[in-house]
């Protein structure tokens, strides 16, 4: 059987973190305040919980202050909204991350939409998502963008590549298809609505998949050669799982694929960790 290569985030992470806590040992030296982030979590959602337990590690690793604000997922909108506008208010708190997927009855655009776009760490606000759109990014999408610097870092070139994202949510969807388009691929979105879905996988040179339902569809076939990114993250008796479930005849044609966990987790983490030093910065000018 031929052997494909997997596409791992944690050596990223650890020069990340490591370059990372060393800015931040030099900015107390000189007497500056510890960058600092906010989170607000509404709900108890397994993924979610696990999330932020892994950025609070590196948080604590690199030494950046942070507060997590826990809400059950009955609270009212407003409550939400007031406490994101004191963050915004207060210049000692640099950013601002809403831990999504937040519950059904909650209206995630108009959560969004309240965060100062300065403050918006996780790069999901309409200006930056506009900046991204324009191909002149300001504050870049987490996980879409450390896809593309997981992809850089092995020598995978995306020029001319036809690339499939399965999955439209503004969270890694849309910006992941900005992201590859701007760096020169042929872009095709499909999501549940969509009829024939392995028509468009067979004809892909590099597959997305970002819809967080494992085992979701069932692919028949694959180009050969193929890039698989599976950013799902599913919890399945108990052990993380992707999106995508493989049988040995996919496994025979893939070139790369990004094993879960390991793959672009870690790299989510790493964007996140170097944005937060990126507004801290700008913020301490």
């Amino acid at each position: 059987m031929k052997k494909y290569k997997f596409l791992y985030g944690k050596k990223y992470l650890n020069l990340t973190k490591k370059k990372i806590k060393k800015e931040i040992k030099y900015f107390k030296k000189k007497k500056y305040r510890k960058p600092n982030i906010n989170i607000i979590n509404i709900g108890k959602n397994k993924s979610s919980i696990i999330y932020i337990n892994q950025k609070c590690k590196y948080f604590k690793y690199t030494n950046i202050k942070y507060k997590i604000y826990n809400y059950n997922k009955y609270i009212n909108e407003k409550i939400i909204i007031k406490k994101i506008k004191q963050i915004n208010k207060n210049k000692n708190i640099d950013c601002l991350l809403i831990q999504l997927p937040l519950p059904k009855k909650i209206n995630t655009n108009k959560i969004i939409n309240h965060i100062n776009y300065n403050k918006d760490v996780d790069g999901i606000h309409p200006y930056n998502i506009g900046k991204l759109c324009q191909g002149n990014p300001y504050i870049r999408s987490c996980t879409s963008y450390g896809v593309i610097k997981l992809l850089k870092i092995n020598n995978i070139k995306l020029k001319g590549l036809n690339a499939l994202i399965i999955g439209s949510s503004n969270l890694v969807g849309k910006p992941m298809s900005m992201e590859l388009f701007n760096h020169g691929c042929t872009i095709t979105i499909v999501n549940k609505k969509t009829k024939n879905i392995n028509n468009y996988i067979n004809n892909s040179d590099l597959l997305v998949s970002a819809i967080g339902k494992y085992n979701k569809y069932s692919i028949k076939n694959i180009k050969k050669n193929c890039i698989i990114i599976d950013i799902g993250f599913n919890i399945k008796n108990n052990k993380i799982k992707g999106d995508i479930k493989l049988n040995n005849k996919i496994i025979k044609k893939i070139k790369y694929i990004t094993p879960i966990p390991g793959g672009v987790g870690p790299m989510t983490i790493s964007i996140l960790l170097k944005n937060i030093i990126k507004i801290y910065k700008k913020n301490i000018n």
